[in-house]
């Protein structure tokens, strides 16, 4: 094993970390020793195949999967279900993207990561590595939840090829249009206990962040019910072997966690007003994703983005109604309630 952990740490004589990479994935494949980025991107791509499984069971009908490559290296799988029986629209989009960050990003990078770089010898570039998986489901009948989650790795490379500065960000948080409290208990039970596998702080912190996170500061009010959100967690929070293994326990958790909740809602008998209500409350999601949202943000920013990939969280109809306001007292006004004052669930 140590000659083995040996060959794969010392670095090739390739121009890129994507030539690198490509070629130790060639020579030996991915293992509990190789390079934490190719660890992840393993993983993300393990855990898209159970998922899109998972949710094709509840839905009947099949994903369209788009396997696409970019020229500055990397590339991604990207799963979208549209006009199906149970989802309106679903997407699981995995994306592996190297690239090299530009001097001004470093220095900006540097605010929450000292370690990317000696401030007295700030590089003129970085290459860096980042992978990830995200998932959206709009569900078509609005007692059904739309649910949202995203688990990610970032690295750089120093200029011999080896790690620099690291660190993991995600979470997964709910949208309903009409609230459940039996499922926003579920919901929070189940991020609460994975979280509390690994560090008791982890949920109360990061359910806090959330809230923050997915905030319409335009409507003063959360886009939805949140769930748990972190970014940036590195060396500080704790090593990276544990974190990956945070990482790792609450992507497993989602199938668990939302099947069940879709699968009670799916059939319930709904009006079309509760069907407009639904759609006004998509607005909103589109509304923080397109103005809020950092990660729309950087994708859309960076050099050769997949486009389609980027904007896949969008629902397939949504609608904007002027001075809407839901009757007071009603079901409406409930979820309202909720999104503008957010409660702790369990």
């Amino acid at each position: 094993m140590a000659s083995r952990r040996s060959a794969i740490e010392e670095p090739l004589k390739l121009d890129t970390l994507a030539e690198r990479d490509q070629q130790l994935k060639e020579a030996q494949g991915v293992t509990e020793v190789s390079p934490m980025r190719l660890r992840m991107e393993k993983f993300a791509k393990e855990q898209q195949r159970a998922i899109v499984q998972a949710l094709e069971e509840v839905d009947g009908t099949k994903f369209r999967v788009d396997e696409w490559q970019r020229k500055e290296g990397g590339g991604g799988i990207t799963c979208v279900l549209q006009d199906g029986k149970v989802f309106e629209k679903a997407g699981v989009g995995v994306s592996v993207v190297y690239g090299t960050l530009p001097k001004p990003a470093i220095l900006k990078m540097r605010a929450n990561h000292k370690n990317i770089a000696d401030e007295n010898n700030i590089p003129d570039s970085l290459e860096f590595f980042a992978a990830g998986i995200s998932l959206i489901v709009h569900p078509k009948n609005p007692m059904a939840p739309t649910v949202h989650l995203n688990y990610r790795y970032f690295e750089t490379a120093n200029p011999d090829g080896s790690s620099g500065a690291w660190w993991f960000g995600g979470g997964c948080d709910l949208t309903p249009s009409y609230l459940f409290e039996e499922d926003a208990v579920q919901f929070h039970k189940s991020l609460k206990d994975v979280c509390d596998k690994h560090d008791p702080s982890y949920y109360p912190r990061f359910k806090k962040w959330c809230d923050e996170y997915f905030y319409n500061k335009h409507r003063a009010e959360a886009r939805g019910i949140g769930g748990i959100f972190f970014d940036d967690l590195d060396e500080k929070t704790a090593d990276r072997e544990k974190l990956f293994a945070f990482a790792q326990d609450c992507l497993k958790s989602f199938v668990p966690t939302y099947v069940p909740i879709v699968n009670r809602r799916k059939d319930m008998p709904f009006t079309e007003k509760q069907k407009e209500w639904q759609q006004i409350r998509r607005g909103k999601y589109v509304e923080f994703n397109l103005v809020h949202d950092r990660g729309t943000a950087f994708g859309l920013n960076t050099p050769g983005a997949r486009v389609e990939s980027i904007l896949m969280s969008l629902p397939l109809t949504a609608t904007w109604k002027y001075m809407y306001e839901p009757e007071p007292n009603s079901e409406e006004a409930k979820l309202v309630e909720v999104l503008q004052h957010p409660r702790e669930w369990v």
